[in-house]
């Protein structure tokens, strides 16, 4: 029966949801409420993973994992009222402007999540990818199929416009698009030209201000200046490489560590570098460690290590 009533929670973990409920001594209405909110988590769990794979997210980013402090320029109170989606359920119009790198695809995704988490129903779609699909139905006689497709989304998401040049039609094919768009639902444009450019991103001066005439009429435009996210992140790298980097005085004092070697004459050689340090004016100095006894012919020597210099200072003992 609840197969047929389609209610698989309670179906499949009915003992368990009884058994809670009977601990926490509910009445049946309560019961009936826990049961109810048991079925409701799941069916909200399962239609957030089939819109999350609808929407074609190219990656998971979430707002929390924004860096803020690496963007000054980004208002995190206008980020948090665009969260509430409240544009996306008037039908406005997002447009997030600046250089490459300053995570304009990250918020458009993470903005594309909580829209998904409210409800909405939400598609990804790379600039390049939307127009050879316009461009391709359009020569399979399926262009309006394929703009109502994208138009019936209640929010697009159109990721790195003006970053490759554009087919000659790619103007007219964009503008049937957000005119179909239009005042239905929302749409999110990133893109690394500011809106005065868009006339050399399409070609053609007098379509792209239609465009704009349309995208602009209810919209939000967010540009964001600074150093790209990608450099701050290689310079953070580039440092902590150069902290974890073994200093030289360790890389000496390794090599010093090598095996004694017997000389005929009964002299001792460490490693190859015995008299080579002293011909190149190398010292040490700081605490005093003596190496095990040494075999018979052996001498034995005492060393001082820890950092190794260029120039003056006292040089090695060996007794």
């Amino acid at each position: 029966m609840l197969t047929r009533l389609r209610l698989p929670a309670i179906r499949d973990h009915l003992d368990a949801l009884l058994e809670e409920a009977a601990r926490r001594e509910m009445n049946l209405r309560e019961a009936l409420t826990w049961l109810c909110t048991a079925e409701v988590a799941r069916k909200d769990h399962l239609r957030m993973g089939m819109a999350l794979r609808l929407a074609r997210f190219p990656y998971v980013r979430t707002l929390e994992a924004f860096d803020f402090e690496a963007q000054p320029s980004i208002d995190p109170a206008q980020i948090r009222e665009l969260a509430t989606c409240r544009w996306v359920a008037n039908g406005d119009t997002l447009l997030l402007l600046g250089p490459p790198g300053v995570g304009k695809t990250h918020l458009a995704v993470a903005l594309g999540r909580e829209a998904v988490g409210l409800g909405h129903s939400v598609q990804h779609v790379g600039a390049m990818e939307l127009i050879t699909a316009l461009a391709k139905a359009q020569a399979q006689h399926a262009l309006e199929a394929r703009l109502t497709q994208y138009a019936k989304t209640r929010l697009l998401i159109i990721d790195e416009l003006g970053y490759l040049p554009l087919e000659p039609n790619a103007a007219y094919l964009f503008f049937q698009l957000i005119s179909r768009c239009y005042k239905r639902g929302s749409v999110l444009i990133t893109s690394n030209r500011p809106v005065m450019e868009w006339g050399e991103v399409f070609g053609d001066q007098v379509v792209a201000t239609a465009i704009l005439d349309r995208l602009l009429h209810h919209s939000h435009v967010l540009t964001i200046r600074g150093d790209t996210t990608g450099s701050k992140r290689n310079v953070a790298a580039a440092s902590s490489a150069r902290r974890r980097a073994v200093p030289p005085h360790r890389a000496a004092l390794a090599y010093s560590h090598r095996r004694p070697v017997r000389r005929p004459e009964g002299k001792l050689e460490s490693g190859s570098t015995g008299s080579a340090a002293h011909n190149n004016n190398v010292t040490t100095h700081t605490d005093e460690t003596t190496i095990e006894k040494a075999p018979e012919g052996l001498h034995q020597q005492t060393i001082s290590w820890a950092r190794f210099r260029v120039g003056g200072g006292p040089k090695a003992d060996v007794a």
